[in-house]
């Protein structure tokens, strides 16, 4: 598993599992958690979630995953902007941390911008970093407006991440953020990496997938992961899609697959919204 190593000085694979939508029905449970041990077991350690999803819930589907095996991942959660104050960003971590059944979290992150200044979500990450509580911190939806605002803050430059939507069929961010988060030591971090499931049935990654011997969600994966500085955390909770997903990081994609991909998916040509979901 190719790995990336964050400005904090961790290590994270490229290829970690997303749990967005899960927790939500407890029916689904024991399916989810095996969904995760499964990618775990197949070297995708690095599992994200958020006090947003499933009200808490797939914090505990992920709590249940991870029993014994915590010295193996890196955990990372969001909090919700109306907890992001100072007092109400270090409560909402300690819930998160007591649904997961962990002593930290590993990256923390702002979900999205709210009414609390950048200045005091900031020095709540510090204290929580500082207590133990997490290992480092970052934020989600930002765009580059919103990173060049948050390098001004006091502690600003300490942020590792900026976790946004990016899949082929949204390339905005190539054209300004990734290559400033770049420059800036940012990882960036593809959620829903696979779109809506909208683009698997593009005919150019069905030609890609059938001459990778993979699928086109691996195929999917792979274009995105080839930038150095992102980490994809597709979620899936059928065994199946787990074992396909992972295969994205055997697949070598050439010029040629590059260019194809290109013309069915082009790149961005002028500056767009930072899209969202």
């Amino acid at each position: 598993m190719r790995t990336i190593t964050l400005k904090s000085g961790a290590t994270v694979p490229a290829l970690g599992l997303g749990t967005w939508h899960m927790g939500e029905r407890s029916n689904a449970k024991a399916a989810e958690v095996r969904a995760l041990k499964a990618g775990i077991d197949l070297g995708m350690t690095l599992i994200d979630t958020a006090e947003m999803y499933g009200e808490g819930g797939a914090e505990e589907v992920v709590g249940e995953a991870i029993a014994g095996r915590r010295d193996e991942l890196f955990l990372v959660s969001k909090v919700y902007p109306h907890n992001a104050s100072k007092s109400g960003a270090i409560a909402a971590c300690e819930r998160s941390l007591k649904r997961m059944k962990v002593e930290k979290i590993d990256l923390y992150l702002l979900h999205w911008r709210g009414s609390y200044a950048l200045t005091e979500t900031v020095e709540a990450f510090e204290t929580l970093k500082a207590a133990g509580k997490i290992g480092s911190w970052g934020v989600s939806n930002f765009d580059h407006d919103d990173m060049a605002e948050l390098a001004q803050v006091k502690h600003g430059a300490e942020c590792v991440t900026n976790q946004v939507l990016y899949h082929l069929g949204e390339r905005g961010i190539e054209y300004d953020l990734l290559p400033e988060c770049r420059r800036s030591n940012v990882m960036v971090m593809a959620y829903s990496p696979l779109g809506q499931a909208d683009i698997l049935g593009n005919a150019t990654l069905a030609s890609l997938a059938k001459k990778h011997a993979v699928t086109p969600a691996a195929i999917a994966l792979a274009a995105i992961l080839r930038e150095p500085s992102v980490v994809a955390i597709p979620k899936a909770s059928h065994l199946d899609h787990v074992a396909a997903n992972a295969k994205a990081m055997s697949v070598k994609l050439d010029a040629d697959d590059l260019k194809a991909i290109d013309t069915a998916f082009p790149p961005p040509r002028r500056k767009s919204p930072l899209a969202m979901l």
